[in-house]
């Protein structure tokens, strides 16, 4: 009963002792940073920063602001601060004020306007308002306008010092101007003393202000002025000075210009003439050099092609040997297997077959196995002896047929040094009779009279080609006849050739001869000296001819009996070989065959086109080409240059209009005044183009573009007559750097 009692007693006290210290902790009442706790009633006023415990009936609990407040204060217009020297300033002061946190200052301030009242800050500006302007009003009569205006920190420090720093309970801080400005005119009251002192002020300050910036302008403006007139005049100056010198240079040198002009063309043709000579030697040395070099090449080329094909030939051949060989070994080791076998299986059915007699069939099987090694044996030994006669065969197949490749090869080559020596006599000759022609032609320019020059020379050349025609003939008929030794076939058709091309020639030379002997007889004994050399130079070109055909025809003869006894060894080995090395044989007798063909060919073209060459070369002799092509090609074109030449001549000779142009525009006294280059520069210049524009231009662009800036139709039509000019001559495309 007593422990029931006892803890109920303890129950009542933990409840007791826990409701009193939630009634406490109910009345303790803490407060925040920036506020102050104020208890009145039972007892003194309390004040707290932190807490404090508040009975309720008993205690009374304020709560006070004490942060950092502002207070603005401004002053403007005519409510503005009057300076010391009577002029308004307009003015805006920030104050900073709080609560001291003492406890007396706190419940000072509770005490004379209350806590609820110390925390509005409408409340506090309407506290202080008249405080703080009257002490602006006190500092700013100290202070003139501009001292005000540049010593801030000293008003600053002044307002502090009027107000002071204790406020009954509130704390100044610190204060801050945040404007300050004079203030404008129009808000000045005129009527007023001190406004209308400072207004007079004001109004001489800035009208002298304003005459002395307006005289700084005008100084600037004047001597802006009169610097750039004399500018002006310094600049007309050298300007004219720099025309005068210009002109004074521009005279010497085209002075100086001149005579290097007339030097140096004097020079030039000089030194053109030197170069002339050197480069007629230098292409004569090159044509002979390079001539050299190709037969060199093609004699090289040849040997080398003909070394490849032999080579080719021999792996071709090696390779089917050796691919018989294995075939021919495979087949061999087949058939032993299969012996083998058969063997085995004969051994297994007499021994199955006499197992009964084993006494017996043991001594049989015995002698048969002896007879059976002695003929495996046998058979043996004569396939031994059959691949190492076939061996020797075939060792002794190839040995012949290098041996014949070479006694081949020997007699080509010594039928191409036969060939290459006959050549080089024909170029030796042809070399000699060409400066015989050349140094009786040159007999002949000097001896003609001037007059007769043109007649001399095409009578000449009548002479020279009738007697060339019959050379030629001759000379195509040698190699006709050199040649027959070579294939029927071939003769007959280089024999109908030749005799064509010799009947055209000499029909062609008798007609140009009779035209040419109407023409004047007049300088008989010049020409005759000049046919004399002409027919001795065709002569030993023909004796050159025939000898390269008797060379032709020896080696042809050497070369066709060495082949002939190599053709006769490879019949008697192909006898000894089987049927693959025949097959062999044939077919690289086929390929000589193709070759031989292929090279006739070549020979043919050759003739043709050294036919071809002598024919242009008598008749273009004294011009200057450059021959693109292949073959037969080099020919047509220079038959179409001649025919387009011989167009274009016709045309303008039966053209009135090309006529008029042509004389216009490249005679020497025509009424274009020079040659076509002179006519060319005289439209340039007269246009005005420059050679930056002329740079990229073709002959029919210049044109197109000159007419385009001609103003008169009589130039317009002369322009157009110069463009259909430079089309038919087929210079349209010829850019205008070239011709300048």
């Amino acid at each position: 009963m007593l422990d029931q009692l006892s803890l109920v007693v303890l129950v009542i006290i933990a409840v007791f002792v826990l409701g009193f210290i939630a009634i406490v902790a109910r009345m303790y009442k803490k407060a925040v940073q920036g506020e102050a706790l104020v208890r009145t009633g039972m007892g003194d006023t309390k004040v707290s920063f932190s807490g404090i415990l508040v009975v309720p009936v008993l205690h009374k609990l304020e709560v006070m602001d004490i942060k950092l407040k502002t207070i603005i204060i401004q002053r403007a217009g005519s409510e503005g601060l009057v300076c010391k020297d009577n002029l308004r300033a307009d003015v805006k002061v920030n104050f900073f004020v709080r609560v001291n946190k003492t406890h007396d200052d706190v419940i000072n301030v509770a005490q004379s306007i209350g806590a609820h009242r110390a925390s509005d800050p409408l409340a506090l500006e309407n506290l202080f308002d008249a405080k703080f302007s009257e002490a602006l009003k006190t500092v700013g009569k100290h202070f003139d306008f501009i001292e005000l205006y540049n010593s801030r920190e000293q008003f600053k420090q002044e307002i502090l010092r009027i107000i002071g720093t204790d406020l009954n309970g509130y704390v100044l801080d610190d204060c801050a101007i945040d404007y300050l400005e004079q203030t404008p005119l129009t808000a000045l009251n005129q009527d007023n003393i001190l406004d209308a002192e400072g207004i007079k002020k004001i109004i001489a300050l800035t009208s002298e202000q304003k005459i002395q910036a307006n005289s700084i302008e005008r100084e600037k403006q004047k001597t802006i002025k009169k610097q750039d007139v004399e500018a002006q005049e310094t600049i007309l100056e050298l300007e004219k000075q720099l025309i005068e010198n210009q002109e004074k240079q521009k005279r010497e040198v085209a002075n100086i210009r001149a005579r290097e002009n007339a030097e140096s063309t004097k020079v030039q043709q000089e030194e053109t003439l030197k170069s002339e000579k050197a480069r007629i030697a230098t292409e004569e040395e090159v044509g002979i050099a390079e001539q050299n070099r190709d037969r060199q090449v093609l004699v090289a080329e040849r040997n080398k092609e003909r070394t490849d094909a032999v080579e080719t030939e021999r792996v071709a051949q090696a390779k089917a040997l050796e691919v018989n060989e294995r075939e021919r070994i495979v087949a061999l080791a087949q058939i032993e297997k299969e012996k083998a076998l058969e063997e085995e299986k004969k051994n297994i059915q007499t021994i199955i077959r006499e197992r009964i007699t084993v006494e017996k069939a043991t001594v049989i099987e015995e002698e048969k196995i002896k007879d059976t090694r002695a003929q495996a044996l046998s058979e043996r030994e004569k396939l031994v002896a059959v691949t190492a006669a076939k061996q020797q065969a075939e060792a002794a197949t190839v040995s012949m047929v290098s041996s014949a490749d070479m006694e081949k090869q020997a007699a080509e080559f010594r039928a191409r040094q036969a060939l290459i020596d006959a050549e080089a006599e024909k170029a030796a000759a042809e070399f000699k009779a060409s400066a015989i022609r050349t140094l009786a032609e040159a007999e002949a320019s000097k001896e003609a009279a001037i007059g007769l020059a043109e007649a001399q020379v095409m009578q000449a050349k009548a002479t020279a080609r009738q007697k060339e025609g019959e050379a030629e003939a001759q000379v195509m008929q040698s190699k006709a006849v050199a040649r027959q030794k070579e294939g029927e076939m071939e003769a007959q058709v280089m024999q109908a050739k030749a005799q064509a091309e010799a009947q055209g020639i000499q029909v062609k030379a008798g007609a140009q001869a009779e035209a040419d002997e109407k023409i004047g007889l007049v300088a008989a004994k010049v020409n005759r000296e000049k046919g004399l050399a002409d027919a001795d130079i065709i002569q030993a070109r023909a004796d050159a001819d025939q000898k390269k055909g008797l060379a032709e025809a020896a080696v042809s003869e050497q070369k066709y009996a060495v082949e002939a006894k190599g053709i006769e060894a490879k019949a008697d080995a192909m006898r000894k070989l089987d049927g693959v090395g025949k097959d062999h044989e044939e077919f690289k007798l086929r390929l000589d065959k193709e070759k031989s063909i292929e090279l006739a060919q070549i020979s043919i073209q050759k003739d043709i086109a050294a036919s071809q060459a002598e024919v242009i070369g008598a008749a273009l002799k004294a011009a200057k080409i450059d021959i693109v092509g292949g073959e037969t090609m080099f020919f047509d074109q220079i038959i179409g240059s001649i025919t387009k030449g011989k167009m274009v001549d016709r045309a303008v000779h039966n053209s009135e209009v090309l006529s008029t142009v042509q004389h216009t525009f490249f005679g020497e006294d025509g009424n274009g005044g020079g040659d076509f280059k002179a006519n060319l520069r005289r439209f340039i210049d007269q246009f005005g183009l420059s050679s930056d524009e002329l740079k990229n231009l073709s002959v029919s662009a210049l044109l197109l573009k000159l007419m385009s800036q001609a103003n008169d139709d009589a130039t317009r039509n002369t322009i157009k007559q110069l463009t259909g000019t430079a089309k038919a001559l087929g210079i349209g495309d010829t850019m205008v750097r070239g011709l300048m």
